[in-house]
C-alpha cells in the first residue's frame, strides 16, 4: 500500500447514519483511498464522527495535519424535525393571518382513510402564533405601513413564553421583504439568544403555508444545529485538524458552515443526497448513465432515479409530515432497512417501518435485540459471513434464529428459513413500491436503467430487486456500503436562489432577465463568500411554470426565450402527465442554480489478478434449494475477473448476494457489474 503525499491533500468525508458512521479518507493526488466504519452514537454524533475518522487515518498511516478538507453529511436537522424535537418556537405573521398553519392545503395522504384521517398537530400551535400589524399586497405595494408597537408587543409576549426561536413570514412577504427583515430585525434585538428566521432568508418564494412551515423548522432546528456544528469544530481542533469544514446539503452540493448555521433546514436529506451524488460518479466511470439508486441503511431505503446522468432536484419534498419546498434531490424514502423490525399484527406479517436502530440493534448484534429484523433474517438464510467490519463485530446466528422462531415462524405456523424468506420478500415488496413512484409513475420504463444499491444492506437486496422490476444489471460501487460518505468526496458547492414574481403571467422574457439578473447578484455574492474561484463557478437559471390555475409548476431551464422555455414546459409536461394543453402558461418563479465546481481527484484503476479461490463454502438457503455457497473476498479480485452464482462476495462495508442464474463481471474502475444470465426476468 503507498502511503499518502506529503502534502496537506487529504480530504476526509464523513456520513452519521442511524446505525453506522462511514468514513472515507482520499488522497487526492494519487487517488488512494481509505474506508472505515464505526458504530454511531445517537447522544454525541461528533464522537462517532472524531472516531472513524482516527479509524481512516490509522489505515492510511497519516497524521491528522495531513487533512485538508472535511465533508460531513448529517442528519441532526433531520432527526430533529422527524422526532418533533426542535426547539421551542413560534410563528409572527400578518395581522388576520394567524390561522393560515391550521387550515393548511386540502390534500390527504395517499394511504389515509378518507374518513378516519386527521391533520397532524402544526409545529406550531396557535397559542405560539403572534400578529403584528402591517400589509403587503401581491405585487409588492405596501398597502398598511409596519406598526413597530405591535412588534414589540409581540416580543414581550414571545419573552414571556420562553421561547427558543421565532420564524416570521408575512403575506406576500416574497414580493417585498422589507417588512420581514425589519421585523426579525427587532426581534433579534429585543430578544438575545433566540433563533430568528425570515423566510425571505431561507425561501422567498409564493405560498404562504409552505413558506410558513420552512421558516418554523428552520428555526427550530437552528439552536441544535449551530450547537452541533461548534461542537463538531472543536472537537476537529482538538483533535489537530484545522482543514474547513463542508457540509452536505439536500440539494446534492456541499456548503460552508455559515450557510449551514444560517438555514439549518437545507440539510434535511443531506446523508442520501450524498450517496445519490456518490452512486452518480461510480456509474459514469463504467459508462452507465440511466440509473435507479437504492440506499439501505439500518433504518430506511431512498430510492432516486437519474436520467442521463443527471441528478433531479424537486420542490416538492417532505420531511416526515411536512412539506419542505426548498430544492432537494428528487428521491423516496420507505422505512425499510436492515434494522427494520418483523412482527405480526392481525395475524399478517409486516416489516418496518419501526426499526432496532443502532441500540440494541438486530438481535443478531448480540446486545439484547429481541425483536426480529431484516438483518436477522439473512444472517439465518447464511447471506451475512459470521462477523462484520473486517470481523470486529461478531454476528449472533443463534440469536437471530431465536428472535425469528418467537416473533414470526412459531406465530404463524411455518418453518425457519421460510419465515426468513417471508421477512425479506415484505422489505423487497415495500421498496419496490417507492422504485415504481420515481420509474413508472413518472413515465419511466424500469428496465432501461441499471440499479444501483448501495448502503450497508444495498447488495444484499439488489437481485431480487432487479428481478421484481425486470431489471436485467445490476451495478455494485467498489465501496457500497461507505458510498454516502464517497459522495461527498464528488460533491460541488451548491445554492439555489429563488424569488417569485410579483404576478405569475405569460413569460417576458425582459422581465424574467431582469429577475434573473438580481439573483446572478446574489449568486456572485455567495461565490465570494464560499471563496470559488472565478473558473469554478457555474449559473444556471430556471423557470418555474405551469398551466393557468394548476397549483404546482415544473422547472425549465431558463435561456431567456419565452418562445423556447414554453415549448420545454409543453414537453416536459407531456412526458410527466402523459399530455400537453393549449392553454395559457404562466411563469411563477425564478431561480437560479450556483454551483461551484470542486477539483476532481484522481481515481485509481483496479488491475488484473488470477481468480481467487473462495474463503470458505457456505450453505445458503435460497427459496429454490439449499445450495453450497462459495465465499468470495472483493479486495481479491481484480479487473475481469468472471463468475456465477451463487456467490457470496464480502468487504469491510457490505455483503454482495448473487444468486443463482446471475454472472458477475468486475470492471477496471472497481465497480461489480451482475447480468441476470437468462434472456427474460422472471
Amino acid at each position: 500500500m503507498s502511503m499518502p503525499s506529503a502534502e496537506r491533500r487529504l480530504s476526509v468525508a464523513v456520513d452519521i447514519g442511524g446505525t453506522f458512521t462511514d468514513v472515507t479518507l482520499q488522497d487526492a493526488q494519487s487517488g488512494e483511498a481509505w474506508c472505515a466504519k464505526t458504530p454511531s452514537v445517537p447522544a454525541d454524533p461528533s464522537s462517532a464522527f472524531v472516531e472513524g475518522m482516527r479509524l481512516a487515518l490509522a489505515l492510511a498511516g497519516a497524521p491528522t495535519s495531513a487533512i485538508a478538507q472535511v465533508l460531513h453529511g448529517t442528519t441532526v436537522a433531520t432527526n430533529l424535525i422527524l422526532e418533533g424535537k426542535g426547539a421551542l418556537t413560534a410563528l409572527v405573521t400578518t395581522a388576520g393571518f394567524r390561522h393560515v398553519l391550521d387550515i393548511g392545503r386540502q390534500d390527504i395522504p395517499r394511504r389515509a382513510n378518507l374518513y378516519a384521517w386527521r391533520k397532524p398537530r402544526r409545529p406550531v400551535p396557535a397559542s405560539r402564533i403572534f400578529e403584528v400589524t402591517e400589509r403587503v399586497g401581491p405585487g409588492g405595494r405596501v398597502i398598511t405601513p409596519l406598526d413597530e408597537a405591535s412588534v414589540a408587543e409581540a416580543a414581550e409576549a414571545l419573552q414571556a413564553l420562553g421561547v427558543q426561536a421565532v420564524a416570521v413570514c408575512l403575506l406576500h412577504g416574497f414580493a417585498n421583504p422589507t417588512h420581514e427583515q425589519r421585523v426579525a430585525e427587532l426581534l433579534r434585538a429585543a430578544l438575545p439568544g433566540v433563533a430568528v428566521t425570515a423566510s425571505v432568508d431561507v425561501l422567498p418564494v409564493v405560498r404562504e403555508y409552505e413558506r410558513s412551515l420552512v421558516a418554523i423548522l428552520n428555526a427550530g432546528v437552528m439552536p441544535a444545529v449551530s450547537t452541533y456544528v461548534a461542537r463538531l469544530a472543536e472537537r476537529l481542533v482538538e483533535a489537530g485538524v484545522t482543514a474547513p469544514l463542508l457540509l452536505m446539503q439536500s440539494n446534492g452540493g456541499v456548503a460552508g458552515t455559515a450557510t449551514i448555521r444560517r438555514a439549518p433546514a437545507v440539510t434535511a436529506l443531506s446523508g442520501p443526497a450524498a450517496g445519490v451524488v456518490g452512486a452518480r460518479e461510480v456509474a459514469a466511470a463504467v459508462g452507465m448513465r440511466d440509473l435507479i439508486t437504492v440506499d439501505i441503511g439500518g433504518t430506511s431505503a431512498d430510492i432516486c432515479l437519474i436520467k442521463d446522468g443527471r441528478i433531479g432536484l424537486t420542490s416538492s419534498g417532505r420531511i416526515g409530515e411536512w412539506p419542505l419546498p426548498l430544492p432537494m434531490v428528487d428521491m423516496v424514502t420507505v422505512g425499510a432497512g436492515g434494522g427494520s423490525i418483523a412482527r405480526i399484527t392481525d395475524a399478517a406479517l409486516s416489516v418496518g417501518p419501526a426499526s432496532a436502530g443502532a441500540d440494541p440493534g438486530p438481535a443478531c448484534y448480540g446486545r439484547g435485540g429481541r425483536f426480529a429484523t431484516v438483518t436477522d433474517a439473512h444472517v439465518v438464510l447464511g447471506h451475512l459471513p459470521p462477523a462484520l467490519l473486517g470481523g470486529a463485530m461478531r454476528l449472533d446466528v443463534a440469536a437471530a434464529a431465536a428472535a425469528i422462531l418467537r416473533e414470526v415462524a412459531e406465530p404463524l405456523g411455518m418453518e425457519l428459513h421460510a419465515a426468513a424468506r417471508g421477512i425479506l420478500a415484505i422489505a423487497n415488496s415495500n421498496m419496490v413500491g417507492a422504485m415504481r413512484v420515481v420509474s413508472v409513475e413518472r413515465g419511466h420504463d424500469p428496465r432501461d436503467f441499471v440499479l444501483v444499491p448501495f448502503g450497508g444492506a444495498g447488495p444484499l437486496h439488489g437481485t431480487a430487486l432487479a428481478e421484481m422490476l425486470g431489471i436485467a444489471t445490476v451495478l455494485i460501487p467498489p465501496s457500497p456500503g461507505v458510498l454516502c460518505a464517497q459522495g461527498l468526496l464528488a460533491a460541488d458547492l451548491k445554492a439555489e436562489f429563488h424569488r417569485t414574481l410579483p404576478q405569475a403571467g405569460p413569460p417576458d422574457a425582459a422581465a424574467a432577465d431582469a429577475m434573473v439578473a438580481v439573483l446572478r447578484d446574489e449568486a456572485m455574492a455567495w461565490f465570494g463568500q464560499e471563496q470559488v474561484a472565478e473558473a469554478a463557478r457555474r449559473l444556471e437559471p430556471v423557470a418555474l411554470m405551469r398551466y393557468e390555475g394548476q397549483g404546482g409548476e415544473l422547472a425549465i431551464p431558463w435561456t431567456g426565450s419565452a418562445t423556447a422555455a414554453l415549448t420545454d414546459f409543453a414537453s416536459a409536461h407531456q412526458a410527466l402527465y402523459g399530455f400537453a394543453m393549449d392553454a395559457p402558461v404562466e411563469l411563477v418563479t425564478l431561480r437560479v442554480e450556483a454551483t461551484g465546481v470542486m477539483p476532481a481527484s484522481v481515481t485509481q484503476t483496479l488491475v488484473a489478478a488470477p481468480m481467487p479461490e473462495p474463503e470458505e463454502i457456505r450453505l445458503v438457503h435460497f427459496a429454490a434449494a439449499t445450495l453450497a455457497t462459495p465465499v468470495l473476498d472483493r479486495t481479491k479480485l481484480g479487473a475481469g475477473a468472471r463468475f456465477d452464482g451463487p456467490a457470496i462476495v464480502t468487504q469491510l462495508d457490505a455483503t454482495t448476494l448473487v444468486p443463482p442464474g446471475w454472472r458477475v463481471e468486475v470492471h477496471p474502475s472497481g465497480a461489480m457489474l451482475l447480468h441476470l444470465r437468462t434472456s427474460e426476468v422472471p
